[in-house]
């Protein structure tokens, strides 16, 4: 697998989450009762994990490891996009170095969230079923058809 090839990929694939995946979840309507499991967070998740598996397939993933190698891959490149933006927001915000250094400490606590464990999720358990099911598990049309 091409590691290279991974990072673009993934880092296409999280632009496509964070901006159209949100556009299109934004269309339904918020939720009143509150709570965090709302229908536009199901909705987000599901249409991420979509984008992800559809990624993973156009990428050629095949087999668990490859699997697994493409997830950790798009989660450390979502969670690096998450930090630059946020520093870099901060920065053309304020246009100060000591209030990003202020921020820095804010980064942690975004990372103990229980909502980083679902990006993992849907970061890791597409491709990994993708590559599960193109390695060993789906067969080949050639041997179906005899």
């Amino acid at each position: 697998m091409n590691i290279e090839r991974s990072i673009f990929t993934t880092f296409l694939a999280n632009y496509l989450i964070n901006t159209v995946a949100t556009a299109l979840v934004s269309l339904i309507p918020a939720s009143t009762g509150g709570g965090v499991l709302t229908p536009q967070y199901i909705s987000f998740v599901v249409l991420a994990v979509v984008i992800v598996a559809f990624f993973a397939w156009w990428q050629g993933v095949k087999g668990f490891n490859a699997g697994i190698i493409f997830g950790i891959i798009g989660f450390v490149v979502a969670i690096a996009t998450a930090f630059v933006t946020g520093i870099s927001g901060v920065l053309a915000q304020s246009g100060s170095f000591s209030q990003v250094v202020s921020v820095l400490p804010n980064f942690w606590p975004f990372l103990a969230s229980w909502s980083t464990l679902v990006l993992l999720g849907y970061w890791v358990i597409p491709p990994v079923v993708i590559g599960w099911l193109k390695g060993k598990g789906m067969p080949s049309t050639a041997s179906t058809m005899m």
